[in-house]
This record gives C-alpha cells, structure tokens and sequence, in this order.
C-alpha cells in the first residue's frame, strides 16, 4: 500500500428493486472516501456513463446480466480519466473505458481498465458510436444477425434511440430503403429529416399496421426489433419470404420481466420460410476489432452520426435511467459525471 492522493466517491445503489417503471425511491446517493491504492491499482475519475437498457434488467434478481444487490452500485458502462496509479502500464491522465458503475470515482486493478486511443474519436465514443451497447451492438445486428444486402426494405424500431439510430444509418449506408418506427413527431422528422431515413412512423400517432403496407406493400426483409410486444406481432404478419427478424430487445417488457410477452404469430416464420433470431454483442466478441474499424471509418467520413442527450451530475443518474424507459430521450443518453 502507498500514499496516494484521497478521492472521495459518490455513487448511486440500488435502495429497492423496482416493481414496474423504476422511480427515483428505488436509487440512493451515497459517498464515502476510497482508500490507498494497492500495487497494480488505479483510480479512475469517470467522466461519462452510458445510460443503456441492460441496466433494467440488472435490477432484477436473477438477471441475465450480473444482477445488482440491493445496496450495490448500479450497473453502468463508463469512460474515464486516470487520476492515480500505481499500475506501471497505466499513466495518470490516461483515457480509459469499463463497466465503472453509477459513479464518480472507483478504484480497480489497472488491467481492467481498456486505454482508448483519443486520436481516432473522443473518449465518449466509445459509449455512442463506437461502444459496445450502442455501435457495436447495432453494427453485429445489421451486418451479423441481419444480413443487410443493397435494395432490401429493413424496418427498424425505437429507431429515434441509440442502437435503433446507427442500425438505422447502417442498413442506409448497406444501400437498403430504411423505415423508422418512433414515438412522436419530433422523433420521426429526426428520423426523415436529420439521418436521412427513406421513411418513418409514429407508432404513438399512426395506425402501425396501416403505415406499414402502404410503405412496404411488398414486405419487411430484415427487422430490427428493440421493442417487442404488440409491435412485433405485427411486423410478423408482414414479413416477406426468406425475411430477417433480429431481436436486439424488448424494452416494453422490461418493466415486468416475470411475465414478458412472447409474439402471437411467429408461425408466420414458417409460412414464409423465415429466422427470427436474438443476439447479443458479447456473443461476437471476435467481430469487435472489424466492426470497429468500419464505424470509426463511417464516423471520420461523416456518414454516421449520433445526437448526444447528456445529463449532467451523478445524481441525476437514477432520472436518465427513467427518462430513457418512459422514450424520452433521443440518440444516446450519457451522465456527464
């Protein structure tokens, strides 16, 4: 153990398990100060949390993400500087990205942490773009799972959201004719207007199934499902042959986990000779170093984008969190810490 400067960490535990929509009397602030480094130990001051789906989930026990305890820090990918080291492969003031948690500072051996190059983009792509929740995830889906080929109708929803907006812009970029599902007119002219979507609906406003066949009247190739439920069911009964169902996920069951919805007519797969399949990003760890390299060249080119809604201080984490399960945000939700 060495002196090293003294830190102290603000955090945000779980108080409760939340029944339904998480309400901020499921979250506490708590500090407390960090204690002396330990040889191969680093401490980190986080600079950017991502708000993510996954999130949800890990509030639940038994969880297939590693559920938090009640009591426990909440799940959160982060980015990062490094304020003190006692790791000789990592230098004070480095840029680095890990799963830090809902907040300010934490202390962890220097070989977890991953240094990010901040030459090739700002270290808070590493949560939007070019992050593992969001760019990567979004990238595997299109081009692993979804198989976008030029010419084909793909269908994309919460396309207004971070993952739903770069596999929106990807299967633009494969040369597919892009439809956008949404909740509200701002969301839908971001879609059309700003990423260049051929075009979009208002699943708050519209009739889905109606919007649907006067859009696509020939079918839906590949769907990009973050959404589940009702919305599923009817993109099914609109499929064409041989077509592409990619569950990325279900945020409108998240909210009641213990009974989640499954989709009435998914024997329309066999009729039309069709996959539905889920994936998650960590399943084509091997994939990461290519697909990294393609987002970060769409980013450079200026091909790709993603709007940023950032919230700022730790203590509004828990409102992210909501904000982000009630639709209110659009692109990608970050806690600037």
């Amino acid at each position: 153990m060495t002196d090293s400067p003294q830190f102290t960490n603000r955090k945000i535990v779980l108080a409760q398990r939340p029944k339904g929509m998480p309400t901020l009397d499921d979250f506490r602030l708590e500090e407390e100060p960090l204690p002396a480094l330990e040889p191969g130990q680093v401490v980190v001051g986080t600079e950017y949390i991502s708000i993510d789906a996954f999130i949800r989930t890990a509030l639940e026990e038994g969880s297939y993400h590693q559920n938090v305890p009640v009591g426990g820090v909440v799940s959160g990918l982060g980015v990062g500087r490094i304020l003190a080291s006692e790791e000789p492969e990592r230098k004070v003031g480095e840029a680095v990205f890990s799963p830090f948690g809902a907040q300010t500072h934490v202390i962890a051996p220097g070989a977890m942490m991953q240094p990010l190059d901040e030459t090739i983009a700002p270290a808070k792509a590493r949560l939007g773009v070019l992050g593992m929740t969001t760019g990567l995830t979004a990238w595997m889906g299109i081009h692993v799972v979804g198989e976008v080929k030029q010419g084909q109708t793909v269908l994309v929803s919460a396309a207004a959201g971070a993952v739903g907006s770069v596999a929106a812009q990807l299967a633009k970029i494969a040369g597919a004719r892009v439809i956008g599902l949404a909740g509200g007119p701002d969301k839908v002219a971001f879609l059309t207007d700003d990423l260049g979507l051929d075009a979009a609906i208002d699943y708050k406003r519209e009739d889905v199934d109606a919007r649907l066949r006067e859009l696509a009247p020939d079918g839906i190739d590949v769907y990009f499902d973050n959404v589940g439920g009702e919305i599923l069911d009817i993109v099914l009964d609109q499929i064409k042959e041989r077509a592409r169902v990619v569950i990325c996920g279900a945020i409108s069951q998240y909210q009641n986990m213990g009974e989640v919805r499954g989709p009435s007519l998914y024997l329309r797969l066999a009729e039309r000779q069709a996959r539905m399949e889920g994936f998650a990003v960590t399943h084509f760890e091997d994939r990461f170093p290519e697909a990294e390299a393609d987002l970060a060249g769409h980013l450079e080119a200026g091909r790709l984008k993603l709007r940023e809604q950032v919230v700022e201080g730790i203590e509004r984490f828990p409102e992210a969190l909501i904000t982000l399960f009630e639709g209110g945000n659009t692109g990608k939700m970050l806690v600037r810490v």
